[in-house]
């Protein structure tokens, strides 16, 4: 039999809330995160709305001292931030700082799609273009070095096991969290720390305003540009924030009494290979449903069994394709066919955070046996119509939810599905 693995502690800096139980309440409540950004109408986007968690600079320094705020941009903090809480939900403590003790049992996966944009265009550029390269300091390599995030997660708990940072674009967080999960099943390790982050920057937006993929027509009303599953839908909103679980083997966190939110029981990862109808910037529909498919076989359920879907969804004309991948997956009708949802209504798109952000919004859900609504899309859009009463307008109590299946899919052509379970001791 192979090691069974949990989820015992999760931490969240979304958009909408940052923390566990303000972060079921906004989704709970269909509260959006997303607002008008000045800094975005001054460089002329045509995006100038986003989703950035509020008020974090405070967050940060209520964490760390001034030395190492010094290394810690947003992606980091996003990151270092979310860990530390999920870290303290799973019931355990920080090292005091003289403490010399490795934790060689726990690892860490923490990625991001871009990663610290904004210091190499705020401060690296800048300072090198006017020779000045020695003013740089000797923070600036760990804050754009792309395993900066793992790396001072690693030093803020003791982690001793593998620590790396992955990227694959908009599939990152789900990756990060599936290959933790294949970690511990293997037994390499007895917990891991699992997620992703992403930066609040118009140097990360830039390019995919440029390529008019984001969402132009709700300057004026933040609120409803997010429009996931809607035949008004017009492009991404983009998003950033941060979100870790602690990911451990069944028997450690029974043999220490800690709280599980739900079970792993399936993932899978692929790549479309930019044929059939994949490229760069769209799924091969193939390559997906054998990825939905084969974290279904991993997780040895019947496709039946899925109750709820939370999707990709980001609001661009893939919505509808990626709705009929599901049914085909699945074998599901719009009958029988699963709840569906996207967090990325509320959220925006949190690239390379989105796959663990909802990810959290999936445990809790499956945990507390609800689903939060989809926001804005009243107006359906027509070629999904007939799916349209799976689709929560309203939250909804579901607590004989027992499987829910999360999706991220990427630039790239890259694919992953999770498999969350409602823990349920045998």
């Amino acid at each position: 039999m192979r090691t069974r693995v949990v989820v015992t502690g999760m931490g969240v800096a979304a958009p909408n809330a940052h923390g566990l139980e303000n972060f079921e309440q906004a989704i709970r409540g269909g509260v959006s995160g997303i607002r008008f950004i000045p800094q975005l109408q001054e460089l002329n986007f045509g995006c100038q709305i986003a989703g950035v968690p509020e008020n974090f600079d405070d967050i940060r320094k209520s964490y760390f001292d001034r030395e190492k705020l010094l290394s810690i941009n947003d992606n980091i903090g996003y990151a270092s931030v979310s860990a530390v809480d999920a870290w303290k939900d799973a019931g355990f403590e920080l090292n005091s700082e003289d403490d010399d003790t490795v934790d060689w049992d726990t690892g860490v996966i923490a990625g991001s799609g871009i990663g610290g944009m904004d210091t190499i265009a705020n401060i690296i550029v800048p300072v090198i273009n006017e020779g000045k390269v020695r003013r740089l300091g000797s923070r600036v390599v760990e804050q754009v070095m792309s395993s900066g995030t793992s790396a001072r997660i690693s030093g803020l708990l003791g982690a001793g096991n593998k620590v790396t940072s992955n990227s694959s674009a908009c599939s990152t967080g789900n990756e990060a969290i599936i290959d933790a999960l294949w970690r511990i099943r293997m037994g390499l390790a007895k917990r891991m720390v699992a997620g992703g982050s992403e930066g609040a920057t118009p140097y990360i937006w830039g390019g995919f305003d440029a390529m008019r993929v984001l969402c132009r027509k709700f300057n004026d009303n933040p609120p409803a540009g997010s429009r996931p599953l809607s035949a008004t839908a017009c492009g991404f909103v983009p998003g950033s924030g941060g979100a870790m679980l602690i990911l451990e083997e069944l028997e450690t966190a029974l043999a220490r009494g800690a709280r599980i939110y739900a079970e792993i029981i399936g993932g899978y990862v692929n790549c479309g290979g930019q044929r059939m109808g994949g490229s760069m910037t769209a799924p091969n529909p193939e390559g997906v449903k054998r990825c939905i498919r084969g974290a279904v076989a991993d997780a040895g359920i019947d496709p039946a069994q899925v109750d709820a879907i939370n999707g990709h969804l980001t609001a661009t004309y893939a919505d509808p394709h990626e709705v009929r991948n599901w049914a085909e997956a699945l074998e599901r009708n719009p009958e029988n066919f699963p709840y569906i949802q996207s967090t990325k209504s509320l959220i925006g798109h949190c690239l390379g955070a989105a796959g663990a952000i909802e990810s959290v919004a999936a445990v809790l859900q499956i945990y507390k046996g609800f689903l939060h609504p989809s926001i804005n899309c009243e107006d359906v859009h027509p070629d999904i119509e007939k799916y349209a009463q799976k689709i929560p307008q309203k939250c909804l109590e579901f607590p004989q939810m027992k499987i829910i299946a999360k999706a991220g899919f990427g630039f790239g052509d890259v694919n992953s599905c999770i498999i969350f379970k409602k823990w349920e001791e045998k």
